[in-house]
């Protein structure tokens, strides 16, 4: 059963994690075949010398340890074969986990968060199974050929008959391998799809609630369920067809083994004991039924971890070791940036220079390309083409944790981390009076305060609506610090009064970084330096906002209909020091 590159690396390395476990199983696992093929030898023996009324107690009492090592072995193969599963399972899950967060939103975008879960969940549990299959098939493997081994020795003739089964059984095993791993692929997508649909259904759970469209969703989520069953149905019945295969041939080759072994009695070849032995030993080199189990077993593996090794072709983004000027203003540059979604060009040719220590606004129709121009300046994603730069530097060229120190951002549906409001707006980066100060800044304490035990209390317990969640992401950016601050419409969900005194905080000469923010509303657009206006995918103009106000097209871009461009234009600026504009249609 062949295996990709990355497949074979992922098995080997989570292989490698637990050598320890993995050779302790195997060495377990030779000593129960080992004893299981005495077993037999030790029996005939006792057998003989029962019947010729010799003593026999020592091989009796050998056949009684033999049973009670099989039984310990058992349990032990058991015990450790589990704690080999769980920590395979907990290294992969760790190193598929690592690498979708170092790749970031990509990864989202090309598997789905629902199928991404099922993927590090159900299919890294199925995968750490795979070094304990493995171990259990060569054990299953090391049986039967003993056993042929043990027939030989007992007479050449019985190896012989069993033998001529052999390549029936072979590429017996070879189509069960073949066929199950079409069949458990084809199972493990189905369960990707239905995992998809239902992460869906659940981040929308209030839209299709209002809609009364819950009946609608779900048969929409359980689409695949008919693939499913009949993914699993086939799988069973490759499964069934082997084992219906096996008991035919199996009992065929036994009874030929037992005949021949008869045959050599009535000559006086044998002994009876020889015979019970050569009995055992055929049952036990005939157990294909145990072969199909462990090979299904080692399939389902190998092919769940098929797809977590598919996460890991995702590239993730390199780093360099470049180092920002130290005084740098936190100037941000774009070079011809173009950038695609799919077939479709979101942002083409884009050239925009932000100087050290002022704000932009990035305005624009819903689909112009202002959140990926933002993810593009914090380098939550790549340009497919130009670059990006920070005082000077490309944002690929610096370390991971210089980047991460040097940009802060905020978004309109922020992540609450972490396990209490203090740890998910520090994130372990800022001291609890730089936590707090940044609460403030972003006009958050006073409810957090509220809370029953305030910054302690844990984040899944503390009931937030969607402008204090805004507000934790813009303390969390705040407390952040860095020399550029980035906010994707993290303004969007705050009250009027609210979104003017976290306004004047970012806007305000206090605030050294540079800023890029997202505007939908022309009260934003007007405190920002200089506004971007972008219209189907590229830079339509730059200036002040009461410079493009006097346009109709951007006056529109707010929803606001033709007017007085001069009179509106001139006005905006200080009507926006007391009151929100206009909001733009979502």
């Amino acid at each position: 059963m062949p295996m990709d590159r990355t497949t074979g690396e992922l098995l080997g390395a989570a292989t490698r994690h637990s050598g320890s476990h993995c050779l302790a199983l195997g060495l377990l696992s030779v000593t129960a075949t080992g004893a299981g093929l005495l077993l037999p030898a030790a029996l005939g023996r006792a057998l003989d010398l029962l019947l010729t009324h010799s003593p026999a107690t020592r091989w009796v009492l050998c056949c009684a340890a033999l049973a009670l090592l099989l039984t310990l072995l058992d349990a032990c193969e058991t015990v450790l074969g589990g704690t080999l599963d769980a920590r395979t399972t907990a290294f992969l899950r760790r190193r598929v986990t690592g690498h979708v967060l170092a790749v970031g939103p990509r990864a989202t975008a090309r598997f789905g968060a629902g199928d991404l879960v099922a993927r590090v969940v159900g299919g890294a549990a199925q995968a750490g199974a795979a070094p304990g299959a493995r171990a259990a098939l060569l054990a299953a493997l090391a049986g039967p050929v003993g056993a042929v081994v043990a027939l030989a020795l007992i007479d050449p003739w019985l190896a012989a008959v069993l033998l001529t089964g052999a390549p029936v059984l072979t590429l017996l095993l070879r189509s069960l391998a073949r066929d199950t791993s079409a069949c458990v692929a084809d199972y493990q997508r189905a369960q990707g799809r239905i995992a998809a649909a239902l992460s869906e259904a659940v981040g929308g759970a209030r839209t299709i609630r209002a809609a009364g469209t819950a009946a609608r969703d779900t048969a929409r989520i359980l689409r695949p369920l008919p693939g499913l069953s009949r993914a699993g149905r086939r799988m069973w019945r490759v499964q069934g067809r082997a084992a219906a295969r096996a008991t035919a041939v199996a009992p065929l080759l036994h009874l030929g083994v037992v005949a021949v072994a008869g045959l050599l009695l009535t000559r006086h070849r044998l002994s009876p004991g020889d015979v019970l032995a050569a009995s055992r030993y055929a049952v036990l080199a005939t157990g294909v039924g145990v072969l199909v189990g462990q090979l299904s077993g080692l399939v389902r593996s190998r092919t769940a971890a098929e797809r977590l090794a598919e996460v890991l072709t995702e590239p993730a983004p390199p780093y360099g070791d470049r180092r920002l000027p130290p005084d740098g203003p936190g100037r941000l540059e774009l070079r011809g940036v173009t950038a695609l979604r799919g077939d479709r060009t979101v942002l083409d040719g884009v050239d925009l220079v932000v100087p050290g220590g002022t704000t932009l606004a990035l305005v624009g129709r819903s689909g112009a390309g202002k959140s990926l121009l933002a993810a593009l300046a914090g380098r939550l994603t790549d340009p497919d083409a130009g670059e990006v730069l920070l005082d000077g530097v490309p944002l690929p060229a610096l370390p991971r944790a210089e980047l991460r120190a040097a940009v802060a951002q905020a978004f309109d549906r922020p992540a609450l981390l972490g396990t209490t409001i203090e740890d998910t707006v520090s994130l372990g980066l800022a001291s609890p009076a730089r936590v707090r100060e940044a609460a403030r800044t972003a006009c958050a304490d006073d409810f957090v305060r509220r809370l029953p035990d305030g910054y302690a209390t844990p984040c899944a317990d503390a009931p937030h609506s969607g402008g204090e969640a805004q507000r934790l992401g813009l303390a969390r950016a705040f407390a952040h610090g860095g020399r550029l601050l980035i906010l994707d419409d993290a303004l969007s969900s705050l009250d009027t009064i609210t979104e003017r005194q976290v306004t004047r905080s970012v806007f305000g000469p206090t605030t050294t970084a540079t800023r890029l923010v997202v505007a939908h509303r022309a009260a934003t657009a007007a405190r920002a330096d200089t506004v971007a206006w972008l219209d189907g995918g590229r830079v339509r103009a730059v200036g002040t906002h009461e410079q493009l106000w006097r346009r109709a097209e951007y006056r529109a871009v707010f929803g606001t209909g033709p007017g007085t461009g001069e009179e509106a234009g001139a006005g905006a600026r200080a009507r926006a020091q007391d009151e929100p504009g206009p909001e733009a249609p979502r």
